[in-house]
């Protein structure tokens, strides 16, 4: 199995810092809405069942009703993981570690940080199966 690359020390990064922090950037941005958006959604879904006295057990609409505030609320902490996982990011980019795989030390490859800005992991590292050091 290949190895990932390593960039020297030297050797320019693919992005430049500043171009990472507005990626980031639009990233949080883009999901401090999305979980505001849901925050109301689910107050929604609340608001609507105090209205109502709902049996969840013996209520038709009451295992919808449960299911969809359930699912807002996984959205909601996968919303909040993510915030932590950008910040994360953006403290790596302050330490100079960002793009550096936290378990074998190579460099993130630019297209995998493209598609996933926050990853800590090299391809070869984010495989399931056997870890290679």
């Amino acid at each position: 199995m290949k190895d990932a690359p390593r960039y020297d020390q030297g050797e320019p990064r693919p992005a430049t810092s500043s171009t990472v922090r507005a990626r980031l950037a639009a990233d949080r941005a883009d999901t401090l809405a999305r979980a505001a958006a849901l925050s109301r959604d689910f107050d929604g879904i609340v608001a609507a069942n105090a209205l109502v006295a709902v049996d969840d057990e013996h209520d038709p609409e009451g295992g919808t009703t449960a299911f969809e505030r359930a699912h807002v609320a996984a959205l909601m902490a996968q919303a909040r993981e993510h915030l932590e996982e950008l910040d994360q990011a953006l403290e790596r980019l302050e330490q100079g570690q960002y793009g550096q795989c936290e378990r074998c030390g190579g460099t993130i490859p630019p297209e995998r940080l493209q598609i996933r800005p926050a990853a800590t992991t090299c391809v070869s590292c984010a495989r399931p199966g056997p870890r290679r050091a």
